[in-house]
């Protein structure tokens, strides 16, 4: 296996166990799911912007199906797919947009924000207000936690990949 792939399967799998750990830092955790985290994209958007679309896509995959394995929120099959791998998946977007690093984060953010909100409609209409519509409740209730999670990644994720750049010349062999 080339050394380039063996590199990106090993930062897809420290990605993926980072989700893991920054997504159990909840500041603060909603009552049907969702929560504010310790910066639990960013290491899917790191992945994205570095190696591609389809290699942030992969990580995003293999960390929402993790995220369900150690935490799940079972209501239907499809409430499955689309609040864990479809939802984490969709970060991977970002990487659609690596010269733009803050753009690719609010695409991918974005992309996660409609899996919830598609899940949210179908899946959780019963707990919107009486008289407030599905549509709005699922919009308002997955924003709640998804914007400031969005926001946290927009202003670290930038930061991570400088870094990374600033280190390039010591992580290099010799």
């Amino acid at each position: 296996m080339p050394r380039e792939q063996v590199r990106r399967l090993a930062e897809l799998g420290i990605a993926v166990a980072l989700v893991f750990v920054l997504s159990n830092i909840r500041v603060y955790r909603m009552p049907q799911g969702g929560s504010i985290t310790a910066a639990s994209m960013v290491p899917i958007f790191f992945v994205a912007l570095r190696w591609g679309a389809g290699w942030g896509i992969l990580a995003g995959v293999a960390a929402g199906i993790v995220n369900y394995i150690f935490d799940p929120f079972f209501v239907h099959p499809v409430q499955v797919l689309l609040d864990y791998p479809v939802a984490f998946g969709a970060l991977g977007l970002a990487g659609l947009l690596p010269r733009w690093p803050w753009l690719g984060v609010t695409l991918g953010g974005a992309g996660r924000w409609l899996a919830h909100f598609i899940s949210g409609v179908v899946f959780f209409a019963q707990y919107a207000p009486a008289g407030q519509s599905p549509w709005v409740y699922s919009a308002i209730y997955n924003a709640s936690y998804m914007v400031p999670e969005i926001i946290i990644s927009i202003i670290l994720t930038p930061l991570v990949l400088g870094a990374l750049e600033r280190l390039r010349p010591a992580l290099r062999p010799r």
